[in-house]
């Protein structure tokens, strides 16, 4: 065989390995894809396949990223903060490694979820400020919308929460017109029913009990498009809530056995939290102190669980932290003492130049003297 052929050979296998690695790589991107549509329905499903794809990816930094953002995903769709957490804080390390905007836009999303989550409002707006910027400098608008959505509907989250109802509804009507632009409402249901229930639960809180029923259907309506059971059962938690501020507490009751009963395969703290507060509430409401009493127990177990994950998230939040300005300070330590030995190493020489130089023309001085002296005496 010539030269000629050689490397005719191999290059062939060289677009032959490429082309295996461009398919694994779409195989593993749809993998992806796919793994998010479960997030609610199997979060356990979710993180087995994001820790699976790991290995596979090797030096796929962008993969790999995304991988650590699935499991971080599934840990917060089950509530363990301090295990998605853990797997953001890997994706945000390796992130100056990639050069995929997009992908930049999503963790500093993910990252606003994240600590919006822990209740550490101002790191979350932080993180959705910056990639609010991205977004809007992003030269393809429409590439973007999704994330602008689920921004400004976390914004929203922040405002309900600190009260404001009136700002977190227009954030959530911004974020669920932007959730439903260029077609994209069947691939952003889940995110559409969750903006919904959280607009409904501003209802409640403003009186609008009619508007509340109406978004927590329509919250109900976007969870069943995807299957998304834990969002189906708070959506029948909170029209069994309007149900209890009507009277209607058996009707409310019922509704919510049938969230419980959806919501039993998912294993959600929060979830299961209010469907025992109003099964506990509605009985009480209704002179069953039994019934009252077996959910209240419950409810008392959950809340002390939902707790003592949350401690344990912030406290590893806070380990990390410290581990990082202890890594940083002794980093400017080190640097500080290199630039106090190398000043003193050029200082030095340059202070013995003048001290020299000083000494030298002393002794010019003195000879001078010395010269006039002698030539006086001399004469």
């Amino acid at each position: 065989m010539n030269n000629k052929n050689h490397i005719l050979v191999a290059i062939l296998l060289l677009f032959n390995c490429f082309s295996i690695l461009a398919q694994d790589q779409k195989k593993i991107e749809k993998l992806i894809k796919n793994s998010n549509v479960e997030m609610y329905e199997n979060p356990d499903k979710v993180i087995s396949t994001g820790l699976k794809i790991i290995p596979l990816v090797k030096n796929n930094i962008d993969l790999k990223i995304k991988a650590y953002k699935l499991i971080s995903d599934g840990y917060s769709s089950k509530r363990d903060y301090q295990k998605s957490l853990k797997y953001l804080i890997k994706a945000i390390e390796l992130l100056p490694k990639s050069e995929d905007k997009l992908l930049k836009i999503s963790i500093d999303t993910k990252a606003g979820i994240q600590y919006h989550q822990l209740n550490i409002y101002e790191s979350a707006i932080t993180y959705l400020d910056r990639a609010e910027k991205m977004c809007v400098a992003y030269p393809v608008q429409d590439s973007v919308s999704s994330f602008l959505g689920v921004n400004y509907v976390v914004r929203g989250f922040i405002y309900k929460e600190k009260l404001n109802c009136d700002i977190a509804i227009s954030f959530f009507d911004k974020g669920i017109k932007e959730l439903t632009s260029n077609n994209r409402a069947l691939e952003n249901a889940s995110r559409i029913s969750i903006a919904k229930y959280n607009k409904g639960n501003c209802y409640i809180l403003t009186g609008q009990n009619g508007l509340a029923e109406q978004s927590f259907k329509e919250a109900l309506q976007a969870a069943k498009i995807v299957n998304a059971k834990s969002l189906e059962a708070f959506a029948l938690k909170g029209i069994a809530q309007i149900y209890t501020l009507n009277g209607a507490y058996l009707a409310a009751i019922t509704e919510l056995n049938l969230a419980y009963s959806i919501a039993d395969s998912v294993n959600d703290l929060v979830l299961n939290q209010e469907i025992y507060k109003g099964l506990s509430e509605n009985y009480l409401a209704l002179n069953n102190p039994v019934k009252y009493q077996e959910y209240q127990k419950k409810l008392t177990k959950t809340q002390a669980k939902l707790k003592e994950n949350e401690r344990a998230s912030i406290e590893n939040l806070l380990l990390e932290n410290y581990n990082n300005l202890e890594s940083k300070s002794k980093t400017e330590f080190s640097s500080f003492w290199i630039i106090v030995f190398l000043s003193m190493g050029l200082a030095i020489p340059i202070i013995f130049f003048f001290i020299t130089k000083r000494a030298n023309n002393s002794i010019r001085e003195l000879k001078a003297k010395i010269n006039k002296i002698n030539s006086k005496f001399l004469r």
